[in-house]
């Protein structure tokens, strides 16, 4: 439950940055008051707009009603039949799209494919029949547990193919967390490979899906790619090689006519504790909003090439690497490893190889590539960028900045977007010919989305008041329950704002209706009655030209109730500091006031984070607090990182 307490906003930001002439003209939305027009439309007549939007695709048999409604419950073209594998690949190969590009891959190791759209759809026909010559059905739940290849697109789109929810877990993850994953959906198998590339190292991906099966009754099959050649141990009856299933597998394989509300995927969130957290989405009303964000958002042509840098096991890897571009006729980038592997530089080696035109990518990895330094960016050519996008959680202005100068050239429009596992699809975002945009803010709502700014009672706070970011009527792309689970996912979503989806996010409104999204309701600090969002602190921070990222937490204080403590990466060096620290809390002070000066500061080498790139402020929270034991691990990326700060509070 959240409390009934607005926020504080305290940062400011006046710097704007309208699109080009240039840009606009070509734009798929080319002004503010097209894009007006249009959400006027999608608010005021919503079944004729997305109407519109789903006539794009293949139905085999059209819908009778575009929404029902009943709280919390949603159904999108009801009656509908459909499938998105259809709508992603079979669709183009009538058109001249056929032998264009669908995906483009690089290994880490530096080996490549490109697929086109017809040898795509030739690869998931094959493996849909593949799947089904082991028993996999329509229904079935399908564990994808698999490195970034080729193979595991082809995986999920061969599930679509068939109707078998896929659920992806990222190859990060270790056995105990694939475990709960597959005991929570009660999957039927699980597609994996023997090992997958990760820094030049060999991840054991069969070897974790093997202790993961371990009393998993379930399971009944799991399927293996042979990647990166390290010995494993197949199980006689229930393990097959992808290449052997492959190999004779008919490339005959007509799509299954799906309800539109057919279960499509089941995504975990990252950082669950306890029960796994299975949001589930469907079939219609995913395909319309992944598809229409993706063509409005980053503004796709025909002649783009797209890379988002996510992971497919995160959802923007299934929104805005596979489904969303697909749908779009586009062509997708996949990298399968690390940003920083063989060197700092290989992004934009990668941005050069390929003549990237779209880039989307995480704040973290933006600061990281600002303490890298500016020589790895400006040894390479960028000059094939038009557009930038940014996901994950709030960008601070400098780090926007940087971005705009550095990678952008001054030239490329920043799409700031804001969204979530549960929604399936962007939801607050600029436009790119359209909007002005202001460092730190996803500025104004995508089409079909009704946005507010609340107190706890639903009562919509005024301009430049903080408070909890809700959305007040249903969207395509939702999620439709928490699997297993629907009176969780009533209450988690939909109790502590009557009549309102509850984000778990605090923003405010600043005058021009644009929405600045200030951190998680859990993330509030409290100091002497005034309620302050992490991210203003933090961005204070890195405001500062030598800090390379912070991260902000409260802790008990027998005075304010509450104060901040702040972990801080220097560009430099990272050791103790009292000169650096003094300066920095002035620093803070100066950028938004004396009630925001940490009173506690740590340097530190690098931040605890999520594999996913988010920084886990609750194990910050442990730290800083003096806890013996810190919580729950297992999402953890580098638990060095963890052991080293433990270590810094000990000194």
């Amino acid at each position: 439950m959240v409390d009934d307490k607005q926020f504080d906003t305290l940062l400011q930001e006046k710097r704007v940055f309208r699109p080009s002439r240039d840009f606009s003209k070509q734009a798929h939305i080319t002004s503010m008051a097209q894009y007006r027009e249009m959400y006027e439309e999608s608010i005021k007549r919503p079944s004729r707009f997305w109407t519109k939007v789903a006539n794009n695709f293949h139905w085999f048999k059209k819908w009778g009603k575009v929404l029902e409604w009943s709280e919390p419950h949603a159904k999108w073209f009801v009656g509908g039949e459909t499938n998105i594998s259809y709508n992603c690949l079979d669709r183009h190969l009538t058109t001249w799209r056929k032998n264009k590009a669908a995906i483009i891959w690089e290994g880490e190791p530096g080996d490549s494919r490109i697929l086109t759209y017809q040898e795509l759809h030739r690869e998931v026909c094959k493996f849909a029949n593949a799947m089904r010559s082991v028993g996999i059905r329509k229904g079935d739940r399908v564990i994808i547990y698999m490195p970034q290849t080729p193979e595991a697109a082809i995986a999920m789109l061969a599930c679509a193919r068939i109707g078998a929810p896929h659920s992806v877990v990222f190859a990060g993850f270790s056995a105990n967390s694939l475990r709960d994953r597959i005991d929570d959906c009660r999957a039927k198998a699980v597609l994996t490979a023997d090992g997958g590339f990760r820094r030049g190292n060999i991840v054991p991906l069969k070897k974790n899906a093997d202790e993961a099966c371990k009393g998993a009754k379930s399971i009944k099959k799991m399927i293996v790619l042979r990647r990166t050649g390290n010995k494993v141990t197949m199980k006689r009856g229930r393990d097959h090689w992808y290449h052997d299933l492959m190999e004779n597998a008919s490339t005959d394989c007509p799509a299954a006519r799906l309800d539109s509300e057919h279960p499509l995927y089941i995504l975990y969130t990252s950082g669950t504790t306890g029960k796994p957290k299975g949001i589930m989405h469907t079939t219609g009303g995913y395909m319309c909003g992944t598809y229409l964000t993706s063509k409005y958002v980053f503004d796709l042509k025909d002649e783009d090439t797209y890379w988002c840098t996510a992971d497919i096991g995160w959802v923007t890897g299934h929104s805005y690497i596979i489904y969303g571009p697909l749908l779009n006729g586009a062509t997708s980038v996949m990298y399968e490893g690390a940003p920083n592997h063989p060197d700092p530089g290989r992004f934009w080696d990668i941005v050069e190889k390929y003549n990237i035109n779209i880039f989307y990518t995480a704040p973290t990895a933006i600061r990281a590539f600002m303490k890298w330094g500016d020589d790895h960016p400006n040894g390479r050519d960028l000059s094939s960028l038009r557009l930038l996008g940014t996901v994950g959680e709030p960008i601070n202005p400098e780090a926007w900045m940087w971005y705009h100068k550095v990678i952008g050239g001054e030239r490329c429009p920043i799409v700031d977007t804001w969204w979530q596992t549960e929604t399936g699809a962007i939801m607050i975002t600029p436009l790119p010919g359209a909007t002005p945009t202001k460092p730190g803010t996803a500025t104004l709502p995508f089409f079909g989305i009704v946005p507010d700014v609340v107190t706890k009672d639903g009562v919509s706070v005024g301009p430049e008041g903080g408070g909890l970011l809700v959305v007040r009527k249903p969207w395509p792309s939702m999620l439709r329950t928490i699997w297993g689970d629907d009176a969780r996912y009533k209450k988690q979503y939909w109790s502590d704002v009557q009549g309102c989806y509850f984000t778990g996010d605090g923003a405010r409104r600043d005058k021009d209706g644009y929405v600045w999204i200030m951190g998680r309701v859990d993330d509030v600090i409290n100091i002497s009655g005034h309620r302050l969002g992490t991210m203003e602190v933090e961005s204070a921070l890195v405001a500062n030209p030598d800090v390379a990222e912070a991260a902000c937490v409260g802790i008990p204080h027998e005075i304010k109730g509450e104060c901040i403590a702040a972990f801080v990466t220097m560009k430099g060096a990272n050791r103790k500091n009292d000169k650096l620290e003094k300066k920095l809390k002035e620093w803070v002070v100066k950028e938004i006031g004396a009630i925001a000066r940490p009173d506690y500061m740590r340097f530190t080498d690098a931040l605890p984070k999520t594999r996913s790139g988010k920084i886990m402020r609750r194990l910050l929270r442990d730290i800083a607090s003096g806890a013996d034991q810190v919580g729950d691990t297992t999402t953890l990326e580098d638990i060095s990182v963890l052991q080293s700060l433990q270590q810094y509070q000990d000194e």
